[in-house]
């Protein structure tokens, strides 16, 4: 096994959507009474979209980095060579693993994050019809952090692997609002690649 620590810089904003349970509801089904508007709810609470530690620092979750590398893969579809039309698709679908969230550097405190308010469907479906007023969390492009993959399959070179990571912060992206969902945030470029045999 390998282990690749790669430093990357966002090169767009970064959002987060993480879901948490809405209380109004659940207060109100529980005493059969309304206690907050669900706008001033919205404005309480926005910041819970944020992945938090136990300090209240925002951290990046293992999977959504683990994922831009698998849908680069499906993206890409580059043959192994030797291999006919067979492509690295599930060799990184299943030979490449990120077990520990990317912190930031410098770590960011999720009550530093600003918000970005839209007016977007309410079940979260591109083209509903009913609309809600909705605030998401958005830091910065220039945020920076080390994260590290365990590359289990011997098929994935060194060098196919930085293709593929390079192109993951070029056309996948990371977050809500991704170039892989037909936004532009979660862009990232890799400053430095530092490999490891375990």
């Amino acid at each position: 096994m390998r282990i690749a620590q790669v430093a990357l810089t966002g090169i767009s904003p970064y959002s987060q959507s993480r879901w948490y349970a809405n209380e109004i509801e659940q207060e109100g089904r529980a005493t059969g009474t309304k206690t907050e508007s669900k706008d001033a709810y919205e404005r309480r609470t926005w910041r819970n979209r944020l992945h938090v530690d136990s300090d209240g620092l925002v951290f990046v979750p293992p999977m959504s980095l683990k994922n831009a590398m698998s849908e680069a893969a499906k993206y890409l579809s580059v043959q192994i060579p030797g291999k006919g039309k067979t492509t690295y698709t599930k060799h990184f679908e299943a030979g490449v693993l990120v077990t520990e969230p990317m912190r930031f550097t410098p770590a960011i405190k999720a009550a530093d994050v600003a918000g970005e308010w839209l007016f977007v469907p309410a079940d979260g479906k591109r083209g509903g019809s009913r609309r809600v007023e909705r605030c998401f969390p958005v830091i910065p492009a220039g945020w920076t952090g080390t994260v590290l993959f365990h590359v289990l399959d011997d098929v994935i070179t060194e060098p196919v692997f930085e293709q593929h990571l390079r192109e993951a912060g070029n056309f996948i992206g990371i977050g809500r609002f991704r170039p892989r969902n037909n936004g532009f945030y979660g862009r990232f470029k890799v400053e430095d690649i530092t490999w490891q045999t375990m």
